[in-house]
């Protein structure tokens, strides 16, 4: 595995809880560091995953990337609860035979970390969220009709489309978007697997009800005890940085960072300086 990178890993599938998981193992095991398991956001595959934060990581320890239950490659219908998909995402981390991970999630995929957290205390060591926020938080399943319609653009190059979504309007973050998308089309065999709507609508009722299920002194995130960084950007469009905030306030160890002149994948305009901290707050 430590012969790959994000652009050659190979896709494997692993059979557990009858779904067909679809993923990428890549990196240096002999380095004897915990492995990082990657949770994507709202009707991501494995495609949208960043090869500059991936080969960051990987240069010493494993990486993890997955389709989630019935996205792209993966079998199955796409749970509509966060809590399921953070059961299905525990079956596939222990079909791989691991037993101690640490978890990146992004967006949605934070959400489901945090039930990964929450749900497996034996399976996740440190936690890193981005972008994303805490169960009841501010605006979360509340997305305004025009950001709503950016997600169904589409578009000459579909992975465009991800430019208003997260990346900031100005002429620096969206040249930094540009080189993002570079960057994530560049993989010769990409994961063209056809999304249904299926996708849409289950991630979407589980996004809504996550954020519809209000819990003011936000006394769920004392569950999560193991140590967390909160990362964003200045002014995310999708889940709102007042978020992030609420997260590190709640949660009983985190710290939190923000990218400047940034929206919701601030970790994708500075993978670089996002692998850094990243790599700080694990091997810490």
């Amino acid at each position: 595995m430590t012969d790959h990178t994000h652009d050659t890993a190979p896709t494997r599938f692993a059979e557990a809880g009858g779904i067909r998981f679809a993923y990428r193992r890549f990196g240096n095991a002999a380095a004897g560091r915990t492995p990082v398991v990657f949770f994507q956001h709202f009707i991501g595959n494995l495609d949208d995953h960043d090869p500059a934060i991936s080969d960051g990581f990987a240069a010493d320890r494993e990486v993890i990337l997955f389709n989630n239950t019935g996205v792209a490659s993966t079998s199955g219908l796409v749970p509509d609860t966060v809590e399921q998909m953070a059961t299905d995402a525990g079956i596939f981390v222990d079909a791989l035979g691991l037993t101690r991970v640490d978890l990146v999630g992004h967006s949605m995929g934070g959400l489901v970390a945090q039930q990964v957290a929450i749900q497996r205390p034996d399976l996740a060591r440190r936690l890193v969220l981005v972008g994303t926020g805490p169960r009841g938080g501010v605006g979360i399943g509340e997305t305004s009709a025009e950001t709503a319609a950016l997600f169904t653009v589409k578009l000459p190059r579909q992975e465009d489309m991800w430019l208003p979504v997260l990346f900031a309007p100005t002429q620096t973050s969206q040249k930094l978007g540009r080189a993002y998308v570079e960057r994530i089309v560049a993989r010769k065999d990409r994961d063209d697997s056809p999304f249904g709507e299926q996708v849409y609508a289950g991630q979407g009722a589980a996004i809504h009800t996550y954020g519809a299920t209000k819990d003011p002194a936000y006394a769920v995130l004392k569950n999560i005890t193991i140590p967390v960084l909160v990362v964003n950007g200045t002014d995310d469009i999708v889940i709102p940085t007042i978020n992030s905030y609420i997260l590190q306030q709640f949660l009983p160890d985190a710290e939190l960072i923000l990218y400047p002149d940034a929206n919701h994948g601030a970790h994708f305009q500075y993978p670089e300086r996002f692998v850094t901290h990243t790599k700080l707050f694990l091997d810490r």
